[in-house]
């Protein structure tokens, strides 16, 4: 087999795998199966962690207030102390609301070193919850008003469940090169692909993503209680691989939720990137999820490179054959952003999809040797498997947000 030929052949089987990989993930966008809905919805509390102050953060409590639940809620807003921007603005929304008994603030103080900001809040709102289940939801996450009831039709709705989470899409329009990465991150790469690979376990993972989550009680006290979780940098998928470990499943909600995230820079942006890498090497499983991803990124990267061989050797079909690849792969994310949800690119920031995987080596490397993450205003440092370093010097203050 001469070089030519070869080459083509690769070229085409590359373009057949991306081809193969899109209709997978459209496929799975079409949507989950939904859950039978309950008799009677039992009470739940839902603690929302805050920490710093999030895009549109107002106009997301008042969407957590008006939760559209047809059983009793009790909203828990969790924050370290009364000295967190955030604060007077959920104070404004919940004054205008005017007193009632079904929402409480707290002030958790600051974790100990061998826990995330997050997993205190958790914690510390766990204790103080009346609900026969709880949620637990990010700051940033805006639901509508069937999120949360469609979240616990799922988790009661399926045999042997013990969490059910929503996937989030990205919805604010981007207008800077961070606000395209990030929807391209979200929208693009991380969502379908989950999306994908719980439909076809049946409706779950082996792990949890956990911007929007409930649990039953007694699963939570099967394996542990949260604290189980400490020393964990991404409690969310640990308590779901616990969850696992102890019979139980993680099921996904055909319903997504909103998450804001609008205006941010380019410098903004990429540590946002690295810090999700840094997730996903504690955090999410290699064959079930991240395995997908090195895929593509193999497949990107081997198209471009088979083109320029072929530039170099003057073979223009096999150039333009191969060089579709990393086009389609750019393009298949750019798709894949909107039918999850997401505002189409400007044309001007349609070149974001491929300068994210150009550049995926160099960023997947600085996250593999950092040894410390910046996370909403706290400095974490880690061991070299990406957990917590649980030593007195973990946990590292820092001022501002």
């Amino acid at each position: 087999m001469n070089t030519t030929l070869a080459l083509t052949l690769l070229a085409a089987v590359l373009l057949l795998w991306v081809g193969h990989t899109y209709c997978w993930q459209r496929r799975a966008l079409r949507g989950l199966p939904l859950r039978p809905k309950p008799r009677n919805h039992p009470s739940i509390t839902v603690i929302r962690p805050i920490k710093a102050l999030d895009t549109g953060l107002e106009a997301n409590v008042r969407a957590a207030l008006d939760h559209g639940y047809p059983g009793p809620v009790e909203t828990l807003f969790v924050f370290d102390d009364e000295r967190e921007p955030a604060w007077p603005v959920v104070e404004k929304a919940l004054a205008e609301r005017g007193h009632a008994d079904d929402t409480r603030v707290l002030f958790c103080g600051r974790p100990a070193g061998n826990r995330t900001g997050k997993l205190n809040a958790m914690i510390a709102g766990l204790r103080k919850a009346r609900g026969e289940l709880v949620a637990f939801v990010d700051s940033d996450v805006r639901q509508d008003r069937d999120a949360l009831r469609t979240l616990v039709d799922t988790l009661l709705g399926t045999a042997c469940a013990g969490a059910a989470f929503a996937p989030v899409v990205a919805t604010a329009p981007p207008l800077t090169v961070g606000d395209a990465g990030y929807a391209l991150m979200i929208n693009g790469l991380y969502e379908p692909a989950a999306i994908a690979a719980a439909a076809d376990r049946g409706g779950e993972l082996p792990f949890i993503m956990g911007e929007f989550m409930a649990f039953k009680r007694e699963a939570i006290a099967a394996i542990g209680g949260l604290e189980t979780a400490d020393g964990q940098l991404v409690d969310d998928m640990f308590l779901g691989h616990r969850l696992n470990e102890y019979g139980y499943r993680n099921v996904m909600s055909s319903h997504p939720v909103a998450i804001i995230q609008q205006g941010a820079s380019l410098h903004e942006f990429l540590p946002i990137l690295v810090r999700w890498l840094a997730f996903s090497r504690s955090g999410l499983p290699v064959l079930a999820f991240k395995l997908h991803h090195w895929l593509v990124g193999g497949a990107f990267w081997a198209g471009l490179a088979i083109a320029l061989v072929a530039a170099g050797r003057s073979l223009p079909l096999v150039a333009v054959l191969s060089g579709s690849v990393p086009i389609a792969v750019g393009w298949m994310i750019h798709d894949l952003h909107v039918r999850l949800g997401g505002a189409p690119l400007p044309w001007s920031l349609r070149w974001v999809g491929f300068a994210l995987w150009l550049t995926a080596p160099l960023i997947y490397a600085r996250a593999l040797t950092r040894t410390e993450i910046d996370w909403r205003g706290r400095r974490y440092r880690l061991d070299p498997c990406g957990r917590l370093d649980c030593t007195p010097a973990t946990l590292v203050p820092r001022g501002g947000r």
